[in-house]
């Protein structure tokens, strides 16, 4: 048997690029090929079809939320930490001139309530993060850094849905207004705590 001259997460990230930018149902199968290089026949001899291309593309996303949450897990204070991540955001919002997003808040708002598979791919993203989340909220009750009273589960709630509308926000604001837009948002947010 012949081995495959690619490797298929190289591929998946290369097409999860496309699919960031121009979305599930704006990408054509012509365009994954252009964007990664592939031949159809082995584009769908590896993934099957676009769909299993697009849930490979955002498994491999998971590695923004692992990122996002091993500085949640790392030292510092839990306002700090999440600060850190807020900002992180809204560098990431204010830096992209193509206004992507999220791939996982884009793929919530277009195909999650029709595909359970990308559902169920979106939850574990959201989840992972939420977890991180109030994991550091419950330390900062331990410390003291964060009132005892809060509901740990949520506040991380609360900071998933706040972090993935800066995403919305970022996408949406106008320009001049933007940065100051998602810096309004932070300071509110961080309040919470």
């Amino acid at each position: 048997m012949r081995t495959k001259a690619f490797e298929p997460d190289e591929i998946a990230d290369a097409a999860m690029k496309v699919f960031w930018r121009r979305g599930y149902a704006g990408t054509s199968i012509q365009d994954l090929v252009e964007g990664t290089g592939l031949s159809r026949s082995s584009l769908y001899g590896t993934f099957e079809n676009k769909q299993g291309l697009y849930q490979q593309a955002l498994r491999r996303y998971e590695a923004v939320t692992a990122a996002n949450v091993g500085l949640l897990a790392g030292p510092g204070a839990p306002k700090d930490l999440i600060r850190q991540l807020l900002m992180r955001v809204a560098d990431d919002e204010l830096g992209d001139p193509q206004r992507r997003g999220c791939l996982v808040a884009n793929a919530t708002l277009e195909l999650a309530g029709q595909d359970d598979a990308v559902a169920r791919l979106v939850a574990r993203n959201f989840q992972s993060l939420q977890q991180a989340l109030e994991e550091l909220i419950q330390r900062g009750q331990e410390s003291g850094a964060v009132a005892a009273g809060k509901r740990p589960r949520a506040l991380a709630r609360f900071f998933v849905g706040t972090m993935q509308g800066m995403r919305v926000l970022g996408k949406g604001s106008p320009a001049p207004q933007r940065r100051q837009c998602l810096l309004d948002v932070i300071d509110v947010a961080l309040d919470m705590l």
